[in-house]
């Protein structure tokens, strides 16, 4: 569920921004499939990938195997856990409750859950949505991988750090915690009367018309949900379990890369937020960080882009505006290369 930001994103797409490429559309498009394949090859990737550019998808294919214990394989059809590409549906679900005045930013947290420890009592709804709060992250806790595995309600997660001294005063700095987008999603539940799962499905999956994502609940059968694997001395192996319950609205969606093509262009192209609450969403603050979104630029031009990690899965999804460009990566093992493999999409994508 912690997202990861190193320099080969930056080297990479400033190249991406250098210029455009001399070669035809069909040979980028199978330069783009070759990449992956790449990664395919030496065992770090397998998954799905969507490539788009405006109204025309340029790839969306799968690669490797959902289940690798049935030989079934990855296809646009397949749902990936998202990890922390979640965080911004529940961002935007605020930006929603905000423009219906049921909350407002710059109001403390306890306003409206006046339970909270008295060392939150201060913290904001932005500093929350911005990572400034100074909640420990629980999944910094070194007990935190055998905690997973159990079963626990929201507040009982938000219970592991709720005794913790604050990591520094809220608003002094950016610090990643999934803590906060917990408790923004318990925020959520208890401003809008519904479940996190009920208002999402209502406010943004049915408009949407994204069928194939959801609240993954680990009891519940999911048809074409991909299984996630971890590779251990060259062999796959299983992930470990975690209980779907622990990551809630920082990290337990689940989508394919069909609906989350919708979800960007449903969310860029103004079908959810006013256009204020849209630059609010995308502006970035403290190190770059937005509303449960990344914005950096190159040479110029913007990417709003996430990435996300769960155990068996690794994921990114970014939208560089000034291209109308979109490149969604979802994976079912835990090598960290989405991101990578997302950045130097970018840099052939036929224009």
């Amino acid at each position: 569920m912690r997202q990861q930001q190193s320099w080969w994103r930056i080297l990479i797409l400033a190249f991406a921004f250098a210029g455009v490429s001399q070669v035809s559309s069909a040979e980028e498009v199978n330069r783009m499939d070759q990449i992956v394949q790449s990664y395919v090859k030496d065992k770090q990737f397998s998954g799905t990938v969507l490539v788009a550019r405006g109204e025309k998808i340029l790839l969306n294919k799968g690669y490797g195997l959902a289940n690798m214990e049935w030989n079934m394989a990855n296809t646009p059809q397949t749902k990936f856990r998202l990890g922390s590409l979640t965080k911004q549906f529940t961002a935007v679900a605020i930006m929603m409750l905000a423009e219906r005045g049921k909350l407002k930013l710059d109001d403390k947290v306890s306003a409206y859950l006046p339970d909270v420890p008295a060392a939150w009592r201060d913290i904001t709804v932005f500093q929350l949505l911005t990572h400034t709060a100074g909640i420990h992250n629980f999944t910094d806790l070194p007990e935190f991988m055998s905690v997973a595995m159990l079963a626990k309600t929201p507040n009982e997660v938000l219970d592991l750090v709720r005794s913790l001294p604050l990591d520094f005063q809220p608003g002094e700095k950016h610090s990643y915690s999934n803590s906060g987008y917990v408790l923004l999603g318990i925020l959520i539940e208890k401003v809008s009367g519904q479940s996190y799962e009920s208002f999402l499905q209502q406010h943004i999956f049915t408009p949407l018309e994204m069928k194939d994502s959801g609240y993954d609940l680990t009891k519940e059968v999911i048809a074409h949900r991909a299984a996630g694997y971890s590779l251990k001395n060259g062999h796959f192996e299983n992930a470990d379990y975690m209980d779907m319950g622990i990551p809630f609205s920082a990290g337990a969606l689940y989508s394919t890369t069909v609906d989350l093509l919708r979800w960007e262009r449903g969310l860029y192209g103004g079908k959810l937020l006013t256009a204020e609450s849209l630059k609010k969403l995308t502006t970035p603050y403290k190190d770059d960080y937005a509303f449960g979104l990344i914005v950096k630029q190159y040479n110029g031009s913007r990417e709003i882009f996430h990435n996300g990690g769960i155990n068996g899965f690794r994921t990114s999804m970014a939208y560089r505006p000034e291209d109308d460009l979109y490149i969604i990566v979802l994976g079912n093992t835990e090598a960290n290369t989405p991101g990578i493999i997302s950045s130097r999409l970018a840099v052939v994508a036929p224009r």
